[in-house]
């Protein structure tokens, strides 16, 4: 299988969500740089350094949860030509339930390679403020 190339970091960030979202282990590590030096910072405050920490971690994610999707908003980003970083807003959703289970802000680091764009840094945090996302018809919805 060789390795997918992302010309953008939106496409990267794009398919590490579709990763999550079909529960694809190989799928979220081919986002991530091939760099030893990766971080990532799971709500829990748990700290994975490394590869193959970060797979481990992902790994019991998938096998100890129902499957989920994370819907992505409030973008912000920052570039330069070597390096990338979002900042969004994430609300959780367990299987086909519209309920929000999660509000999180979570910050992207990304670096370009010779393979396109990869993670090399992921910290996501439990967000305590309320805040709003619209629905399908354009309404708000406060999420708490």
């Amino acid at each position: 299988m060789t390795s997918p190339f992302y010309p953008t970091t939106e496409e990267a960030e794009e398919a590490f969500y579709e990763a999550i979202r079909e529960a694809d282990l190989d799928a979220l590590m081919a986002v991530w740089s091939d760099d030893e030096e990766v971080v990532c910072v799971h709500p829990t405050g748990q700290r994975m350094d490394g590869q193959t920490a970060i797979r481990q971690s992902w790994r019991a994610i998938f096998e100890h949860n129902p499957r989920f999707s994370v819907h992505v908003h409030a973008r912000a980003r920052w570039e330069s030509a070597l390096i990338v970083v979002h900042c969004v807003v994430e609300t959780l959703h367990i299987h086909h339930d519209q309920a929000a289970h999660g509000l999180m802000h979570s910050t992207h680091v990304f670096l370009r390679g010779t393979r396109g764009w990869r993670l090399v840094s992921r910290h996501t945090s439990a967000a305590l403020e309320q805040a709003e996302t619209e629905d399908e018809d354009g309404r708000k919805h406060t999420l708490h």
